[in-house]
């Protein structure tokens, strides 16, 4: 579990920055906990912009991506200080991390009674509109007479006090995946699908998302590697020329969107219009919401819905516009997730498989055939329902980066997310093929000769040996 610590001091000396420092230290084993800072942070000014001071940044973004938050407030005046009480406006104004977050009030104080009267101000800040934290009730850990309490190495020294400041540092955690679980289960409903990129996550560039000129000012506000630069990856070591050279030859188009619903990448090798799924470079950057038509909202955000919260890890579906033996485009979108496992985006290949499909035949001497029992979904994919007379509403287009033509639907039903993948890849109407139409099925008991032999033994196996199956290997 992820948490984050802020003592509310700016004090060299503190004791409630000893008092998080403690509890990073001494119970990693409970969870991760990162220690932020207030020293820079600025009185609140309603005039400027968090924006304006990096570090206010960096604890909207640090607060954010974090599970849970652990607030350690000093007693002034009976209230908490001028530190927090200013990270709380500035973090409340025109940023809310602290909406629904879990929050774990702390606090040490020179007198006897902790900083109780700080702890209830500090509550009350919490339930304000504007900061919507969830505080932990019934559980305050409030730490007098702390002078004593530490040791010359910041460290505390009664056994009774490290044991009750574990015990409720575990019910906090447990708290918070309580807490998270609801959420994530609330999330979970497609249709708060957010494609507007309005979150933020670790990777996130704090640049305009809908400038033309993204990519650059990106790389400029991350020092990006370039060029001749090179980059360490798992099994490899790739300047960026060669890493751009190997994704603009694979024999597909690839489109990255991250886990902020942003769509920050593709394989640009070929013009927009010679292109399977087209799209534009400026759109590189561009939230979701701006990379579809509006007709496209609903599929897209069932796709995304279904792999962030793992229901499945592959959504794969052809397009409308498919015609058999000649040209039969493939969208496959692939969750992508880091070493534990969480959800960071999306990897969607767009592919015409006929040419291979043509080759394989070619290769092994059979041919496709109509079976006249089939009666699966041409268009499904996975899906085994019969073809519906026209598109629903949510049957739209989910090409994870396509292009923002509003081509007309056609009827082609998909399998579940029922949506329209056309993904751009064309403004006229084509023919397009329904369940009505015989699937073909592969069959072997074709001439064999393929002109090389006039032996007829082995053609009964189904693979002659007149055809050569050496996938092009040399004698």
């Amino acid at each position: 579990m992820k948490l984050v610590a802020i003592a509310g001091s700016i004090a060299e000396d503190s004791y409630n920055k000893k008092l998080v420092n403690f509890m990073a230290k001494a119970y990693s084993d409970v969870a991760n906990i990162e220690v932020l800072s207030l020293d820079q942070v600025p009185l609140f000014d309603r005039d400027l912009s968090y924006k304006d001071f990096d570090q206010l940044v960096e604890l909207d973004r640090k607060i954010k991506l974090a599970d849970g938050v652990i607030l350690a407030t000093p007693e002034h005046n009976h209230t908490t200080t001028v530190a927090m009480k200013s990270m709380l406006e500035w973090l409340s104004t025109d940023t809310h991390p602290f909406q629904d977050k879990p929050v774990l009030i702390v606090g040490a104080s020179y007198h006897i009674q902790g900083t109780s009267r700080a702890q209830m101000d500090l509550r009350d800040i919490l339930d304000a509109p504007g900061v919507n934290a969830i505080a932990l009730p019934g559980n305050d850990f409030l730490l007098g007479n702390c002078k004593e309490k530490f040791d010359e190495q910041g460290n505390l020294n009664d056994e009774g006090t490290i044991k009750f400041l574990n015990s409720v540092l575990v019910k906090f955690t447990e708290w918070v995946n309580t807490i998270n679980a609801v959420s994530a289960e609330e999330a979970a409903d497609w249709t708060k699908e957010d494609l507007t990129a309005s979150g933020i996550t670790d990777t996130t560039i704090d640049v305009d998302m809908m400038s033309k000129d993204w990519v650059n000012q990106a790389a400029a506000k991350t020092h990006a590697a370039e060029d001749t630069d090179y980059v360490k990856l798992d099994s490899g070591v790739l300047s960026v020329n060669q890493l751009n050279w190997f994704l603009k030859t694979m024999p597909m188009e690839l489109t990255y969107m991250d886990d902020n619903d942003q769509f920050i990448y593709y394989n640009h090798y070929l013009d927009r219009d010679d292109m399977l799924a087209p799209r534009y470079p400026w759109q590189t950057g561009m939230p979701m919401s701006e990379v579809h038509p509006q007709r496209a909202m609903n599929g897209v955000k069932r796709v995304i819905n279904q792999l962030r919260y793992n229901k499945t890890d592959l959504v794969k579906m052809p397009v409308p516009g498919n015609k058999v033996n000649e040209k039969w485009l493939m969208h496959y979108y692939k969750r992508m997730a880091d070493e534990e496992g969480k959800f960071r985006g999306i990897n969607e290949w767009v592919l015409d498989i006929w040419p291979i499909v043509a080759q394989y035949l070619e290769m092994t001497g059979q041919k496709l055939v109509a079976d006249p029992n089939a009666k699966v979904d041409a268009h499904g994919g996975a899906s085994g329902k019969p073809a519906s007379p026209s598109v629903e509403a949510n049957q739209t287009d989910t090409d994870a980066g396509a292009s923002d033509s509003d081509s007309e639907e056609t009827s082609a039903p998909v399998a579940e997310p029922a949506v329209d993948t056309n993904a751009g890849a064309s403004g006229e109407e084509e023919e397009t093929t329904t369940s009505a139409s015989p699937v073909a099925k592969v069959e072997p008991s074709v001439d064999t000769d393929a002109g090389a032999s006039s032996e007829e033994d082995d053609a009964a196996n189904g693979i002659p040996d007149s055809v050569d199956t050496d996938a092009g290997a040399s004698d």
